[in-house]
C-alpha cells in the first residue's frame, strides 16, 4: 500500500543527542553488510572507478547476472557535475542507459549509446502553476518516468543528485519503487541537512539513518562505502570524527529464497490482480523478474503465450 512517512528508528541515546545520532550513523555507512568479491567486469575497469562508483557482480546479487548477461537496464540520476564515463562504459558493454539531467541541452538525444533525458527527477508533484513552457526542462518522480517508458525494471539506478538525494530516496521508498531496483549507487552529501529537511541536527542524522534502513528493510545489502578524500570534512557545518562531508554508497538487492520476490522477500500471491491469468504452466522464474509493486496492489504482467510472448514483454 502507498505510504506517506518513513518509519524512524529508535534513537540512539536517551540524550537525543546528535554525537550519539552521528557515531551511530557514520558506523552504518562505513561498514559493509555484505562483501563484494568480483568489483566490475574487466572491460569497465578504470581506476577511479575502483574506489568510488562500484558495481558489484557476484552471482548473490540478482542485478549481476542480468549485467553479465548484457540484458541490462541503467538509470542515472543527476545534476550536471562530472562526466558520464561510467554510463557510457555500461552502454558499451551492452545495457540500455538513460541519463536525467535538468542541464542537457535538448529534451532527449543520445551519445557514445547513453540516452540523455532533459528532465529533472523531483519527489513532489509538478507544480501546476508553472507553466511547462516556462519551464526548461520538465520535472517528474522516477515512478511517472517508470511509467511513461514502460520499464518494469531498472538493473542499476545511480543516484548524484547534489543534497537533493534524501527526499528523492524518501520517495522510491514510500512510492514503492526500490522495488523495481536491483542495484543502487548512492552518492550522499553530509555537510548539511539537504533539500527541504527538517528539524534540530539530532533529528536530521536520525532521518538519515532512519532512511538508509528502509533500505535493508527492503532487501538491499550495502556492499561499498567509499569517503571521497576531495571533498570538506564537514558533517552539519562541523569537523566531526573528521568525516567527510561525501560519501557513495553502493547496494544491491540479495537473492530472495524459494518462491519469494527478490526485491520484498515476500511470498507471491497470485491472487487474480488486473484480470491476468494464472496457471499451472506459468515460469516461476518469468513471474520473479516482472512483478513490480504498485501503489495499492502488485501488477502482473504475464499474459499466457496465446496471448503475448515473452519476447513481447517489456523488462
Amino acid at each position: 500500500a502507498l505510504r506517506w512517512k518513513i518509519e524512524l528508528e529508535p534513537w540512539a541515546s536517551d540524550g537525543h543527542n546528535l554525537e550519539a545520532e552521528a557515531v551511530r550513523f557514520i558506523k552504518y555507512i562505513t561498514t559493509p553488510q555484505v562483501s563484494c568479491e568480483i568489483a566490475m567486469p574487466p572491460a569497465l575497469q578504470r581506476e577511479e572507478a575502483q574506489k568510488s562508483w562500484v558495481l558489484c557482480l557476484d552471482d548473490k546479487f540478482p542485478s549481476a547476472q542480468r549485467l553479465n548477461t548484457k540484458h541490462c537496464r541503467v538509470y542515472s540520476l543527476r545534476l550536471g557535475g562530472e562526466d558520464l564515463w561510467l554510463e557510457k562504459a555500461l552502454a558499451t558493454a551492452g545495457c540500455e542507459v538513460h541519463c536525467f539531467d535538468p542541464s542537457i541541452g535538448a529534451a532527449h538525444l543520445q551519445d557514445s549509446g547513453v540516452w540523455l533525458h532533459r528532465l529533472s527527477i523531483d519527489w513532489r508533484e509538478p507544480n501546476p502553476a508553472i507553466s511547462a513552457q516556462r519551464q526548461r526542462s520538465s520535472t517528474k518522480k522516477l515512478a511517472a518516468i517508470l511509467n511513461d517508458f514502460g520499464h518494469r525494471q531498472v538493473d542499476v539506478l545511480k543516484v548524484d543528485m547534489e543534497s537533493a538525494e534524501w527526499k528523492i530516496l524518501e520517495n522510491l521508498v514510500l512510492e514503492g519503487v526500490l522495488h523495481s531496483v536491483g542495484l543502487l549507487l548512492l552518492e550522499v552529501h553530509l555537510h548539511w541537512a539537504g533539500f527541504e529537511v527538517g528539524g534540530d541536527e539530532p533529528n536530521v542524522v536520525r532521518y538519515w539513518f532512519s532512511l538508509l534502513r528502509e533500505l535493508e528493510r527492503a532487501h538491499f545489502s550495502l556492499y561499498h562505502s567509499y569517503s571521497v578524500p576531495a571533498k570538506p570534512r564537514l558533517f552539519l557545518q562541523r569537523n566531526l570524527h573528521n568525516t567527510s562531508s561525501t560519501y557513495i554508497l553502493g547496494y544491491a538487492v540479495r537473492k530472495a529464497s524459494a518462491g519469494e520476490s527478490p526485491s520484498t522477500g515476500q511470498a507471491f500471491d497470485p491472487s487474480p490482480l488486473m484480470g491476468r491469468i494464472w496457471s499451472e504452466n506459468d515460469d516461476p522464474s518469468f513471474w520473479e523478474t516482472r512483478v513490480i509493486p504498485n501503489r495499492l496492489m502488485y501488477k502482473r504482467f504475464y499474459y499466457t503465450q496465446k496471448r503475448m510472448s515473452h519476447a513481447e514483454l517489456k523488462c
